[in-house]
């Protein structure tokens, strides 16, 4: 059966998505899978290079976007949707993904690295939602997906990470409730151990990237009067 197209019903079919942290790994990968199914995509990192080659990849201006944006500034958060508007005409979706990690122990890595990951990791998403809300309020809908982890579901020994996402699952769920009585989504994507540029030494036995965007692109799919919430993925044999 195909999968049913959340595409309003008076759409043109050119669905948008706007992807954080689309440079490499989980973003990178969801920006190639939503492409696949034909959604047009906004790439954005702080890495441009990285993003001008992956809209190449992609096909170009017309159906890919790069623009640079660190997502602990709010106006260059805001510029980004606008660069949505401007060039697409409309947004359908934000996957609000970029993140990163740091080594377990409070004694481990240095303040100002804490600093950033959680500027990145909480603030980020925050200053996304506040950034798209707007927009998706005032065309009475929209999606917006949010990378959580498994280490935001249950405390990892001496992880400030853990924490930062643990913050994430809550906001996830404090914008669904305050966005209940609309026809905007919002999805938890809650990956256990991912095999991504994320780790110095790779792991194995973990989750591809590529797994991971696929879950993102079954939510992005759903019919509109389904709002699927929460997507925990591990992979097998992953005992927590």
């Amino acid at each position: 059966m195909a999968a049913v197209s959340s595409d309003p019903p008076n759409g043109d079919g050119k669905r948008t998505l706007v992807i954080t942290g689309a440079s490499s790994g989980i973003g990178a990968a969801t920006a190639r899978a939503a492409r696949q199914a034909g959604w047009r995509v906004i790439l954005s990192a702080r890495s441009g290079d990285r993003l001008e080659r992956l809209a190449d990849e992609l096909g170009g201006p017309e159906v890919a976007l790069p623009v640079v944006c660190d997502v602990t500034d709010f106006d260059q958060q805001q510029r980004l949707v606008e660069r949505t508007l401007e060039h697409f005409g409309r947004l359908d979706a934000f996957f609000a993904n970029a993140g990163f990690g740091a080594r377990r122990g409070f004694l481990e890595e240095t303040p100002e690295h804490w600093r950033a990951m959680v500027e990145t990791n909480v603030l980020g998403v925050a200053y996304s939602i506040r950034a798209a809300l707007p927009y998706f309020l005032k065309q009475g809908r929209g999606h917006f997906l949010v990378t959580s982890s498994v280490a935001g579901r249950r405390a990892l020994p001496g992880s400030l990470y853990s924490a930062t996402k643990f913050a994430v699952t809550a906001i996830g769920e404090a914008l669904r409730q305050e966005v209940a009585e609309t026809d905007i989504k919002v999805t938890l994507i809650e990956p256990g151990m991912v095999d991504t540029p994320f780790f110095d030494e790779r792991p194995t036995g973990a989750l591809e990237a590529d797994d991971v965007a696929r879950c993102v692109v079954f939510a992005l799919e759903q019919p509109p009067h389904v709002d699927l919430n929460e997507i925990l993925l591990r992979p097998i044999r992953q005992k927590l």
